[in-house]
């Protein structure tokens, strides 16, 4: 029998890839030993491409499906290569990889850990992780064997899309420097971002012999720090609005903020007996505050207040009747 198959072996003609793998991106011809025979033909399928290798180095490429007769088609190199391999009996041997011409379409990427940068607005550091999808094809086949395959004898889908996740973060990482989008903008540009980034990618790619076709960003989402400062500072505007609606500061609700979480410690000042007079200091300090709250709150509010200084106001004619009558309605109407 192992005869019989050295036999068929050395009688082997039809050269091609017959149903590759889902998963298979670039696979060598044969490993078995097999020669190519003068008469051979050599049959590209659609989708496929054919590389020729002899000695470790690309000599032809093929892109186009057809069938090509290796004996009397002319094929660059392959006069010279007869001449080299002795009526084919040398030890001399061509090597033929197939691969993939057609787009490897939604392969998934994400970013192996948050992309780091300054937000240009509150100028602190962001952590901001991607998340997508895209598509490539070999673009130039003597670059990828040369740069990608090296030695291997077959390189998958898988593989591949390893390599350019990996690359994708130093050019996500400048264009996100060179953008400056707030950490509030980022979901509102994710187009502009992936255009961004493939733009920058490409020329990456394109030196190993590839080409990203497309390139989406889906779904972004911040580290823990990140998500930490902007909450604080959703909370520090939240308290400044509510002092602006009752008449403070910021300054000042901090001031009251502090003296609670003073009198709500039970192990601080007052706790350790430092002194009753602390805790009535602040007590009063507190209540001082909060009359001071109620007094322009009732000022604000006490109609009687507001008539007598309309009053004042017409009779130091800066205003006239008619508006003293039309303005005291309004205020009567209130009561």
């Amino acid at each position: 029998m192992s005869f019989w198959n050295s036999v068929t072996g050395q009688l082997r003609s039809v050269i091609e890839w017959k149903n590759p793998a889902a998963d298979v991106l670039f696979q060598r011809w044969t490993d078995n030993g097999d020669e190519i025979k003068n008469a051979s033909k050599l049959i590209v399928g659609p989708g496929q491409g054919a590389i020729f290798v002899y000695e470790g180095k690309p000599q032809a490429v093929i892109t186009e499906p057809g069938m090509i007769d290796l004996k009397t088609q002319n094929i660059p190199f392959w006069t010279t290569i007869t001449k080299f391999m002795q009526a084919f009996q040398s030890e001399h041997k061509v090597g033929i990889y197939f691969f993939r011409t057609a787009e490897i379409l939604n392969q998934g990427w994400g970013t192996p850990g948050p992309v780091k940068y300054i937000d240009p607005q509150y100028k602190f550091p962001v952590g901001v992780k991607g998340f997508g999808n895209f598509s490539f094809r070999i673009s130039d086949a003597g670059s990828f064997f040369i740069n990608i395959m090296g030695q291997k004898d077959e390189f998958s889908v898988d593989e591949l899309r390893l390599i350019i996740v990996a690359r994708l973060v130093q050019p996500l990482t400048d264009f996100l420097a060179e953008a400056k989008f707030g950490y509030n903008e980022i979901d509102a540009n994710r187009n502009e971002i992936a255009d961004g980034l493939k733009e920058k990618a490409a020329p990456i790619f394109l030196t190993l012999g590839f080409e990203l076709k497309d390139l989406r960003v889906e779904n972004t989402d911040f580290d823990d720090d990140t998500k930490r400062r902007v909450q604080r500072i959703a909370d520090m505007q939240a308290e400044a609005q509510a002092a602006q609606a009752v008449g403070l500061n910021f300054s000042q609700v901090q001031q009251l903020a502090a003296l609670r979480d003073a009198a709500q410690n039970q192990g601080g000042m007052a706790g350790m007996g430092v002194g009753l007079g602390a805790g009535v200091g602040m007590g009063q300090a507190m209540a001082g505050m909060m009359s001071n709250i109620n007094a322009q709150q009732t000022a604000v509010e006490d109609p009687v207040a507001k008539l007598t200084k309309l009053k004042e106001m017409l009779d130091n004619n800066l205003i006239n009747q008619q508006e003293y009558d039309t303005k005291k309605q309004q205020i009567l109407a209130q009561l």
